[in-house]
């Protein structure tokens, strides 16, 4: 299977320590990888990086709260120098992994709760900005698409790959339905592979509550935390193929 042959590029989030790790990364075109914040180490981004180079998959940075014991998935309420110091330190610490494995970082993925504070927050999308620059000012934002975020990304000059999810529903303003809401996870794999090729293609999807809606996006994220994780994929990636 050609990972160039994707009508859309794909990505997952990996070296968090789950199980599809490497048959994931033989798939996807680009990997956000964990760099200390919610989970990751040193040993745990040497893997993912070298799996990656070996794939020749593009590499991001998965910074996150530095908050390992709940996985990153609570908002912190840190001081913006406090917040921009720690994601200067995961961003870091990945980006000296790649240059030992002479490959580089293309993007910043924020994970978890800060991906969905700084989809909406000026305050943290800063934050989030200004670490980046001071890593690396050519550093690209993958974002939620339709999110305040890419507007002000984009008009800081900051490259930004949007992002779509194949297994989360939408509400009809184009966000993504919240967790604690029934239904908002897509389990039935066959629908899954259904949304990931509208998304890709530019057709509409099915908002969970039952309206059409059209979703911009330059990248389709595979989840590698559940149990139909790498069938899903696996099926996603043949149904992508460009012909």
């Amino acid at each position: 299977m050609a990972k160039s042959k994707y009508i859309i590029d794909i990505n997952a989030d990996l070296g968090e320590g789950y199980q599809f790790d490497s048959p994931l990364m033989a798939l996807v075109t680009s990997a956000s990888i964990a760099c200390g914040g919610h989970t990751g180490d040193t040993k745990s981004m040497q893997q993912s990086v070298l799996l990656a180079k070996h794939h020749d998959v593009r590499i991001g940075a998965h910074p996150s709260y530095p908050d390992p014991d709940n996985f990153g998935r609570r908002p912190m309420h840190l001081a913006a120098n406090e917040l921009t110091a720690s994601l200067i330190k995961q961003i870091s610490a990945l980006d000296a992994i790649c240059d030992a494995f002479e490959c580089k970082i293309h993007y910043v993925k924020p994970h978890g709760a800060l991906y969905n504070q700084v989809a909406h927050s000026s305050r943290e999308a800063h934050v989030l900005f200004d670490a980046m620059q001071a890593v690396n000012p050519n550093l690209a934002l993958m974002a939620l698409a339709n999110s305040p975020i890419v507007t002000l990304a984009q008009q800081q000059g900051i490259p930004v790959i949007a992002e779509a999810f194949a297994d989360r529903r939408y509400l009809n303003d184009g966000q993504l339905s919240p967790r604690s809401q029934a239904g908002s996870t897509i389990d039935k794999v066959s629908d899954v592979v259904q949304q990931a090729k509208a998304i890709a293609s530019g057709q509409a999807i099915t908002t969970i509550d039952s309206q059409p809606l059209t979703i911009a996006a330059q990248s389709l994220c595979l989840h590698g935390d559940n149990a139909h994780a790498l069938q899903s994929a696996e099926r996603i990636c043949q149904a992508l193929i460009s012909q």
